[in-house]
């Protein structure tokens, strides 16, 4: 039985090249992409420490999946937050 993915993208548009790239990753590495979290062995959010909203919405997210942690304490979560240097 396959282990099985589970993305979510908040944040900006380079978030979703990112993510699909991490999906890429998993599945290289013999995942299936769930298509919710409960289903899922790997739970990532991908979010962006840029722009504050997403980040408070990740944040807030994360917070929620901890009522999955607790009912699938095997379920690994994870949390990417890409940060992007502007101008600088």
């Amino acid at each position: 039985m396959s282990k099985k993915y589970y993305i979510e993208t908040m944040g900006c548009q380079m978030n979703e090249y990112d993510s699909d790239h991490l999906a890429r990753i998993f599945e290289d590495s013999g995942y299936v992409r769930a298509g919710d979290p409960e289903k899922a062995d790997f739970v990532l959010l991908n979010t962006c420490s840029v722009r504050e909203k997403a980040e408070q919405k990740a944040l807030s997210r994360l917070g929620r999946l901890a009522t999955l942690k607790r009912k699938k304490p095997r379920t690994l979560l994870a949390v990417a937050a890409a940060w992007r240097n502007r101008g600088a």
